[in-house]
């Protein structure tokens, strides 16, 4: 028995949830989320919490019943707090801008990159070599977060390029001079 799916989903006062058929609504303060519901999962609204079961013990079934009670957890998380993944840039010259809902990156290249900000997302520059991904999808956010790290990932020989807050990158060695030359 999956431990993690038979844990109850607790419900703020704020956050309406509805259970259609085969699909999950979350309206917060924040927005509005919904979730299709594969066949074999079934979801039940106490007023107080949501409860994930599952139809049979199939292997898939019981591999879905863990994922689709964190999914839904995380999607209540969503509306009543948001979600948000915090980007470093390094490297002399790099930084980044905010214009509108976008944001432009000099980092490096010939060129400004600009990054459009999907539905539900929203860019924070709060300093020019930090950049804030906000939104209540969880899965978006880390999405839009690895894009823009994807634009100049960190390489290992002088940490430059854009990375992860905290991420540690493994350096390298650089070219060894030669001896007796």
């Amino acid at each position: 028995m999956s431990r993690v799916g038979l844990n109850p989903i607790p419900i703020p006062s704020d956050v309406h949830v509805s259970v259609a058929a085969r699909a999950v609504h979350v309206n917060g303060p924040r927005g509005e989320l919904h979730r299709a519901l594969p066949d074999g999962i079934a979801v039940a609204n106490t007023g107080a919490e949501l409860v994930v079961t599952r139809a049979n013990d199939v292997r898939e079934v019981r591999a879905l019943h863990g994922l689709f009670r964190t999914l839904i957890a995380n999607m209540v998380l969503g509306v009543t707090e948001g979600y948000e993944k915090r980007l470093e840039i390094q490297g002399v010259g790099y930084r980044a801008t905010k214009q509108g809902d976008n944001i432009e990156l000099a980092v490096g290249y010939s060129h400004s990159v600009r990054k459009k900000a999907p539905l539900g997302i929203e860019f924070e520059v709060p300093a020019p070599t930090r950049i804030t991904v906000k939104g209540i999808d969880k899965e978006l956010v880390g999405q839009v977060a690895a894009e823009v790290r994807a634009i100049r990932k960190p390489e290992p020989y002088k940490g430059k390029g854009i990375r992860y807050e905290g991420e540690r990158i493994r350096r390298k060695a650089g070219k060894a001079a030669k001896a007796g030359a």
